[in-house]
């Protein structure tokens, strides 16, 4: 009996391709080890395995993907980051990506929302992504949601807008309105969602749930709680 080879070898030998293509056919999730995709090109096969190679494979490689998250609130961004895996992929995703394992390593968490807070959530590989997200953070509007109880102050509303300084420093202009008696629409540039629930106790009120619907121009839309999808070509923040 020979010695266990690399799978990449082995699928090297196979299809005939070069190493390098042997292990963008393997990241890919296009081959299979005796019916059950690999996705190591360094796992070790034996002579009487089956190796075999889907329909279809292209030897390419893998393009950075950004993931959005409907994070449940009562979770830190890192806890929800735990909850991505092809198990919890939207089912109406219809962006076209085949998930690999892959896709769930270094992702950086990106605007974040405070742990008692629900909503979207961004996730991403793609350093095009992760640079507008950081150095652009402060002009991109973030569109909360926030139910409140208590009877806000006289001329609370327009304070909220515009008027209240934390820690010494006016925060800059946002739009506040109220949706309903009890859910006021934040949409903010320049500020924190962690700061909301602060400014809702300057003005006499108590944020009893906050969710973020929108992040720039992508809304969450019918993103299901605890579930993600890709980000579509040509969406843009």
């Amino acid at each position: 009996m020979s010695e266990p080879q690399r799978l990449a070898k082995r699928v090297a030998a196979m299809v005939p391709c070069s190493r390098r293509e042997a292990e963008q056919f393997i990241e890919g999730g296009w081959v299979r080890v005796d019916g059950k995709i690999v996705e190591e090109p360094q796992e070790r096969v034996t002579d009487e395995q089956r190796v075999e190679l889907d329909p279809g494979a292209t030897a390419a490689n893998l393009e950075p993907v950004t993931l959005l998250l409907h994070k449940p609130a009562g979770m830190t961004d890192s806890q929800a980051q735990q909850m991505l895996s092809p198990a919890t992929r939207a089912p109406d995703d219809d962006s076209g990506v085949r998930t690999v394992k892959r896709h769930f390593a270094h992702l950086a968490a990106l605007l974040p929302l405070p742990p008692q807070a629900s909503g979207l959530v961004v996730f991403s590989q793609d350093g095009r992504i992760v640079r507008k997200l950081t150095e652009d953070a402060l002009a991109i509007e973030q569109e909360l949601i926030a139910q409140v109880t208590g009877a806000i102050a006289e001329g609370g509303l327009a304070r909220l807008g515009h008027g209240l300084a934390y820690q010494g420093r006016p925060l800059p202009p946002i739009k506040v309105s109220w949706q309903n008696e009890t859910r006021l629409r934040f949409a903010l540039k320049g500020v924190s969602p962690h700061r909301v629930p602060w400014m809702c106790e300057q003005v006499g009120l108590r944020v009893a749930s906050l969710k973020r619907i929108r992040i720039g121009r992508l809304p969450m839309a019918g993103l299901p709680e605890g579930r993600w999808r890709y980000l579509r070509a040509g969406e843009r923040f």
